[in-house]
């Protein structure tokens, strides 16, 4: 292997967009002394903000430009450069990129526009330029972009008519004319950020490149993105899912219409809009999604200052009612709750308070409160249970003193980490000091209370994403219910014979290929066969259209309920019979007439155009597009996710049990929404499907009707828009044997399998922690649930983590051995990471030998070229196995680096 590629990844220890946003070196191809330029203040940008680095100014008709030497093209440059930046018309782009490349350029910024904006030719023009970029691996932002500021390097590669500050914020948009007027607010605000940058159409750098740079970068603490259109969406979601646990992700959506389908023959397709979809993606990665600029940046300050909240319940601590009451309805609008005191808080407070203090929450602490009041009421508060946050305001009346209330809460606050304080100081000049105390205590201040109770509403929320991401869900029950081959067929046939629409009996078979509960039904073509048929069953029945074409049987007068003898059906046959073309008519369908007391509900799938398919899931029956109840997700789901995406629903709340009734069998209903999703994955011939309704009941959960669209038969595959999150990888399961004759399975992790870790990482020696993670680790911070999330919630996208799983035959306890794990590194989607543990019992069994030749062989499916692993120098056992698969061992002063080309 070539020693300059051995070099590069023995050396690989950098953010790989770090010549970007920390160039030595920046060519300006473009620049201009002309007025009012672009190329003059791209220029002028570049030269007065010292980066530490050189320009180069690029003009063929110029010896100089602003007295700096110019070169007629960028091969003239005495040295290779790491940054171009092209402001140039966009024709002479593709040229300029070849030449990047030739001469050894590793990023550049194409603020010039013309392109996909402009139609058909500025299509192909970016296509000509990512080609020409590839074969360099040449990264590219843009085109049609302001350019990037990266303050903490003093780097200012854009025309903006003012620079960033510093600060720690990173900040990216697909709209430069909404970048200058952030930048405009942001020095007014005296906010700073790490990274300004302008995406523009993102060629080649998305938003998931920026996210896990940013998210690699310790100077930054939240990522704040204005966004227009999502471009990879699994790319997104990829990044989005990692660095979301560790820093906030604030999204501001632009361009949110309500754009129905109107095409679509489904409900699913007519009721899924492409904001709703994109609401469910960021919810599914962690991101906090607002409405509003000065929601954006107030949620990356307080996220910054304040804890996250572990739930929606807020106490509110105040000194005169009516702001109490306007954030008390602030707070529940946005689903927020008013927190119920705690009988010892309402004692503790009895015995430091007036008489006539409120007794409740809002906790009125009357309008003559003294800083001393406002302090023992908070720390009172602090400690109860029972709230998740609290919200203190002061209003600036005669007996108030709001610099000393603010000194005293700060001494206070200091001991709050547990969860968040937010205070509103009403009032202007008279305030001033006090909010500036707070504000320096990293207690976060609001001037009016309603906007501080959003904002702690916008915590819950976010707090509740991230929750629902990495709650332990249960076991999957659903393997032994799935005819995978029975489906395959019933889809097979139904294009066969050049069909995209299912007929109702075909899509209930297709339901129950995938364990999903549906009512008998029995297809009969003349009135003999359905008066058969309604005897075997039992009056009284149902009768229903039978047809390859009509997609809405009750539009058409299809659907013939209670039919209770031979005459019924009888005339019931012929009356539909008649309703509909010969064409149409295929004959009916007899069911048996369902008397179930329970709730309609619908779930259905439609295929995004940036997504894949997407679920919905809600209020059923007739009027689903009236009620208008209904939550969007995306698959595949496991146990927690369904549980979240009908905690979206309203009718949620009546299906556990509302004046009498009793709760409906949510674990069954989780199940066939685990088991409806894996059916919409692993089927990617469907484009639509509708269970409507679906019934359900304390005992009984029933798909009455169903419908399935097809894509066309003769689709190139590479049409078919597969799920945005990778579903498990069970082509990836493996049975092997130990050298002691043990059974065991290899099969990719899930995040069910964190109990086991758990037993699995308490049996770790402490050798065997420091060997694989170069330092101790107390097994108390290794088993984590914090740290778990890590291990066992991965994206299958950018991770494949194998564990090696023994049953053991007397028990049926199952028990793991191994885990061993592969993990592209970000900004190189080629080179991978390899991680390997074996439980102390298991040592020197092979299990190493095994876990590492299937990890290499799953590296070359999934496109791999290079795995590299960092092992310590008296590490000689990992040394030995890396030997033995093949791997090249190259040794440093303090570690032994292992490469593998695939």
């Amino acid at each position: 292997m070539a020693k300059d590629k051995v070099h590069d990844i023995m050396r690989y220890n950098y953010n790989p967009l770090d010549f970007m946003f920390a160039p030595k070196s920046v060519a300006l191809i473009g620049a201009s002394e002309k007025e009012g330029s672009v190329g003059r203040t791209l220029l002028w940008n570049l030269i007065s903000h010292p980066f530490g680095g050189t320009v180069f100014p690029i003009n063929p008709k110029r010896k100089n430009v602003l007295g700096i030497r110019a070169y007629p093209n960028i091969k003239e440059l005495p040295e290779i450069v790491d940054l171009a930046v092209i402001a140039t018309p966009a024709v002479t782009v593709p040229n300029l990129i070849r030449e990047c490349v030739e001469a050894g350029v590793k990023g550049a910024i194409i603020i010039s526009a013309g392109f996909k904006e402009i139609g058909a030719d500025g299509i192909a023009l970016e296509q000509e330029i990512l080609k020409e970029a590839k074969k360099g691996n040449l990264r590219i932002i843009g085109p049609n972009c302001l350019g990037l500021i990266c303050p903490p390097t003093g780097l200012n590669a854009s025309f903006a008519s003012t620079s960033a500050k510093t600060g720690n914020v990173a900040f990216i948009s697909q709209s430069g004319a909404f970048c200058t007027s952030i930048l405009d607010w942001s020095i007014k605000e005296n906010l700073g950020f790490s990274g300004f940058i302008s995406i523009g159409s993102m060629l080649d750098v998305n938003w998931g490149d920026l996210i896990y740079y940013f998210g690699d970068d310790p100077l930054t603490k939240s990522i704040v993105i204005y966004m227009e259109s999502i471009g990879d969406a699994r790319s997104f979601i990829s990044a989005a899912r990692e660095v979301a646990l560790s820093k906030p992700i604030i999204v501001i959506k632009g361009g949110r219409t309500e754009e129905a389908a109107k095409a679509a023959a489904s409900h699913t397709g007519a009721l899924s809009s492409s904001d709703k979809v994109l609401a469910a993606a960021f919810r599914r990665c962690g991101v906090l999604q607002v409405d509003t600029i000065k929601e954006v940046f107030n949620m990356a300050d307080l996220l910054a200052k304040q804890p996250r909240p572990k739930g929606r319940r807020l106490t509110i601590l105040t000194n005169a009612g009516g702001p109490g009451v306007l954030a008390t309805d602030a707070l529940t609008w946005g689903k927020g709750e008013l927190a119920s005191l705690s009988e010892t808080t309402i004692e503790e407070l009895n015995a430091i308070l007036p008489t006539h203090w409120s007794h409740s929450n809002p906790i009125d602490i009357l309008g003559d409160a003294t800083p001393q009041r406002y302090a023992q009421a908070l720390e009172i508060a602090a400690k109860d249970d029972n709230n998740d946050g609290l919200l203190v305001i002061l209003t600036p009346q005669d007996m108030t003193d709001p610099t000393q209330t603010a000194e005293e809460l700060t001494k206070i606050t200091g001991k709050i980490t547990h969860k968040p304080v937010l205070a509103s100081w009403m009032g202007g000049s008279g305030v001033a000091t006090g909010v500036e105390i707070l504000n320096r205590a990293n207690i976060y201040t609001q001037p009016y209370p309603d906007d501080a109770a959003r904002l702690f509403n916008l915590m819950g929320r976010y707090s509740y994403n991230l929750k629902g991401l990495y709650e332990i869900p249960s076991f999957s029950k659903t393997d032994n219910l799935i005819d995978e081959d029975l489906a395959t067929n019933i889809i097979a046939h139904a294009q066969a014979t050049n069909r995209t629409l299912l007929t109702e009996y075909e899509s209930k078979q297709l339901l129950q290929a995938y364990g999903i509960p549906t009512v008998t039904t029995i297809i009969a073509e003349n009135v003999e066969k359905a008066i058969e048929s309604a005897q075997k069953i039992g009056y009284p029945v149902v009768m229903k259209l039978h047809s390859e074409t009509i997609t809405h049987k009750t539009d058409v007068g299809g659907v013939r309920l209670n039919l209770t003898s031979q005459e019924d059906i009888k005339q019931a046959f012929l009356g539909i019979q008649k309703r509909v073309k010969d064409s149409d008519f295929l004959g009916v369908t007899i069911q048996p007439m369902i008397h179930l007391e329970g709730y309609e509900l619908i779930l259905g799938s439609t295929v995004d155009h940036q997504f894949g398919p997407v679920l919905l899931f809600g209020t059923g029956g007739q009027l689903v597009e009236v009620y208008q109840d209904q939550a969007i997700g995306l698959p595949p789901l496991n146990s927690t996710l369904a549980r979240r995406l009908m905690e979206q629903t309203k009718i949620y709340t009546a299906l556990k049990g509302v004046r009498g009734r009793k709760t409906v069998n949510l674990e069954q209903l989780e199940q066939i929404l685990v088991l409806f999703s894996q059916l919409v994955i692993e089927q990617p011939l469907i484009k639509e499907i509708d269970i409507n309704p679906l019934l359900v009941s304390e005992n009984n959960l029933i798909a009455l009707d169903a419908r399935v669209l097809l894509y066309e038969p003769n689709i190139d595959k590479k049409q078919i828009i597969f799920p945005a999150i990778r579903p498990y990888p069970n082509q990836y399961i493996s049975m092997a044997q130990l050298a002691d004759g043990k059974e065991i399975k290899i099969r990719p992790i899930r995040p069910e399998d964190e109990p086991r870790v758990v037993s699995f990482c308490t049996a770790l020696s402490q050798e065997s922690v420091y060997l694989r993670f170069f330092h101790s680790i107390s097994h108390q911070s290794l088993i984590s649930h914090e740290r778990l999330t890590r291990i066992c919630f991965i994206d299958y996208n950018q991770e494949i983590a194998l564990v090696a799983s023994y049953t053991h035959p007397d028990t049926n306890e199952k028990e793991i051995l191994a885990i061993a794990r592969l993990s592209r590194v970000h900004g190189n989607t080629e080179q991978a990471e390899l991680g390997l543990l074996v439980k102390d019992s298991y040592q020197k069994q092979g299990l190493g030998t095994l876990l590492g030749q299937n990890l290499i062989k799953i590296a070359k499916e999934e496109g791999i070229t290079t795995i590299i692993t960092e092992i310590l120098p008296d590490n000689h056992g990992m040394q030995n196995l890396c030997k033995k698969l093949g791997f090249e061992l190259h040794k440093t002063m303090d570690l032994v680096k292992a490469i593998y080309f695939v």
